[in-house]
């Protein structure tokens, strides 16, 4: 399954919605450029939601780590939706639900970005 990437805005949130593969080569590439894009913009809040990842390696996993730090050095936030069982476990595995907020709740993700 091919990896794509759409966004849209709630207020002065992005949501970005992926599906597919977030693994290394394009997937990550377009992820990294398209946060870089608005951060150049002055955008600093963000809802990545993984509800249609099918898969995630080290090198999606370090992405979504390199765009929180990114995001945060800004004086922003990112939040993680809809995380199926598997990119869950993948997360506590590696103590990285320690450091994401996760929600299954678009609403309750965007509220916390308030």
């Amino acid at each position: 399954m091919a990896f794509s990437l759409n966004t849209r805005k709630s207020g002065d949130v992005v949501i970005i919605d992926m599906s597919g593969r977030l693994s290394i080569g394009e997937s990550v590439l377009l992820l990294r450029t398209t946060i870089r894009r608005f951060l150049e913009d002055g955008t600093v809040k963000f809802v990545l939601n993984l509800g249609n990842v099918s898969h995630i390696d080290s090198a999606g996993l370090g992405e979504l780590v390199a765009t929180y730090t990114s995001v945060r050095n800004r004086g922003g936030d990112a939040k993680l939706l809809n995380l199926d069982k598997k990119a869950k476990d993948l997360m506590q595995m590696t103590k990285l639900l320690t450091v994401f907020d996760t929600y299954n709740d678009e609403a309750k993700a965007i509220q916390a970005l308030a």
